[in-house]
């Protein structure tokens, strides 16, 4: 009896989604390139040994038609690799699914040069990591709906459960749709991250707290309206311990790496005119991080934060965490708006609920303040931004003050907290009903001739000033 599906790619998230899929009692196939990682795979999953195979032809024959292959492997050239491996063996009719990181313009690429051969593409989104592929991920997928109807019950079966009992599948329109949409959660992931990074930066740096102390904060904040499957891992961090007793987090040397799908998002985002300064400062945040070398230099010759403990530990604590929240809000703004934005350019129809709900289970920023961001968009559909939620502003109200007074603390000692920063600012600029970009048009205007519009005339119309130049 042939496979239902096959999987391509033994990779941490390919054989743990093989293993999930075993689990579920599903019939699948597998192959990957390299035979080592075949022969693991066997070694570990015995039961899974008749289901691997030696190469692409034999791998593809073991299928049903019309086939179903998903593909688990790294994002860029390997993608068109494996798809060239697969493509004489494949029928009209058949799917495959990229369920990597891919750039979603590769993926509309691939999608229309598939489709000349009568062969289904879908950009298949998956977050959750190698843990998620195996207990159960969040699936973004885009493609047509014949690739709905046939995918979508091998998702469903794979995909974690949502707290009302869904599979945390959302499908968001064409092929590259998909994967759109797992760039902009990925700088979501991006924002939370710095986020909470800045949080251990000023208990670190200004109280002195300890990881120990700082888990237990942590873990009370757990029970708070900042939960989340990050949080509580950071709760799992630092709270371990090296063989010498020390605290594992102290020996983590402070330079971060990125793969590029949060670069990717910015890039979107200044092409599409959008307001991201907190999903961008996330990405810079990181790039500081790299430069460990540079910054040791400078600290010798600049100096740096070096300020004694002051202030009340609950207090600043608590402003520390209501900072988190605020920064949150106005970084998942950011993020849904690019969203929008996107889908309105590309001529997409992504349904933002049904995305946010995706994300409540399984997905690496499952956190109970995805129901809110769900909520915000169900009942309001063309949402423009989280910002002009009612319920998102009472929140905004309590903790706004909050996150003010840890930003002014941060400036005036010297302490970077470049995304917390950049939140008061974007909040400020996206509610000021006037900023000062006619000094920017006039001066346009004045060296390069740009125009201006007026307020004293309709919008649109681009008037000329007559400058009085040297000469």
């Amino acid at each position: 009896m042939k496979a239902r599906f096959g999987i391509y790619g033994l990779g941490l998230v390919g054989s743990n989604l093989a293993r999930n899929a075993l689990g579920k009692g599903l019939s699948l196939a597998l192959y990957n390139r390299g035979a080592a990682r075949r022969e693991a795979f066997a070694a570990g999953v015995p039961e899974a040994a008749a289901a691997l195979h030696p190469d692409p032809a034999v791998f593809v024959a073991a299928l049903a038609a019309p086939r179903i292959i998903l593909l688990s492997i790294s994002a860029g050239p390997a993608v068109d690799e494996a798809l060239a491996s697969l493509l004489p063996h494949l029928e009209a009719g058949d799917l495959v699914a990229d369920a990597g990181d891919s750039f979603y313009r590769d993926s509309e690429r691939r999608s229309v040069a598939l489709a000349e051969a009568g062969i289904a593409f879908v950009g298949l989104g998956l977050s959750g990591g190698a843990e998620g592929a195996l207990t159960g991920p969040s699936f973004m997928a885009g493609g047509d709906e014949a690739s709905r109807l046939r995918l979508s019950p091998i998702l469903e079966a794979l995909a974690a459960i949502s707290p009302d009992g869904g599979p945390c599948v959302s499908w968001t329109g064409p092929a590259e749709a998909g994967h759109y949409v797992k760039m902009v959660h990925n700088s979501l992931a991006y924002a939370d991250l710095e986020i909470l990074a800045e949080a251990y930066h000023l208990l670190k740096a200004s109280l002195r707290v300890k990881p120990e102390e700082m888990r237990s904060l942590f873990e009370r904040w757990e029970r708070t309206e900042v939960s989340s499957h990050l949080l509580a891992l950071v709760v799992d961090i630092l709270g371990m311990r090296e063989a010498d007793g020390q605290p594992f987090i102290d020996r983590v040397l402070d330079r971060a790496t990125q793969k590029g799908t949060g670069i990717r998002a910015i890039e979107s985002a200044f092409e599409l005119g959008a307001q991201a300064a907190t999903l961008a400062e996330a990405v810079f945040a990181r790039n500081l991080t790299a430069l460990k070398d540079e910054r040791v230099r400078a600290s010798a010759l600049l100096g740096e934060h070096r300020s004694r403990p002051n202030g009340d530990p609950e207090g600043l604590g608590e402003d520390v965490r209501r900072s988190m929240l605020a920064s949150k809000i106005i970084a998942y703004a950011e993020g849904f708006t690019l969203l929008g934005k996107a889908a309105e350019s590309h001529g997409w129809r992504l349904d933002r609920h049904a995305i946010a709900r995706a994300w409540r289970a399984g997905a690496m920023i499952r956190s109970p303040f995805i129901d809110r961001v769900a909520e915000a968009h169900a009942l309001d559909p063309e949402l423009p931004s989280l910002l002009l939620d009612a319920r998102m502003k009472i929140l905004l109200d309590q903790s706004l003050p909050s996150l003010r007074r840890v930003v002014a603390r941060s400036i005036e000692s010297g302490l970077p907290l470049p995304l917390y920063t950049a939140a008061v600012c974007s909040y400020d600029g996206q509610r000021s009903s006037w900023l000062p970009g006619n000094l920017i048009q006039a001066l346009r205007d004045r060296f390069g001739g740009h125009g201006f519009e007026r307020v004293d005339r309709p919008r649109g119309e681009i008037h000329h000033a007559a400058w009085e130049l040297p000469g």
